[in-house]
């Protein structure tokens, strides 16, 4: 007799608990949602905003570890 669906994932689980794995769950963002595209604009805008000021950092901590190292 076939196992049914259920049967089987039942059987994979355990196959896997067995080899050490064990079953979790994420939550991540829904591209579906209405206003996911805007959100990632908007945060993308902030990124290149703040662009120049974070190189402007990353270049002075550059410049003290050349200097470190010299």
């Amino acid at each position: 007799m076939a196992a049914t669906v259920s049967e089987r994932v039942r059987t994979r689980r355990d196959n896997l608990r067995a080899a050490g794995l064990r079953p979790i769950q994420i939550w991540v963002p829904d591209t579906r949602r209405p206003g996911f595209a805007e959100e990632c604009a908007r945060q993308s805008e902030v990124i290149r905003q703040n662009a120049a000021a974070e190189k402007e950092d990353m270049d002075f901590m550059e410049k003290l570890i050349e200097d470190e190292w010299e």
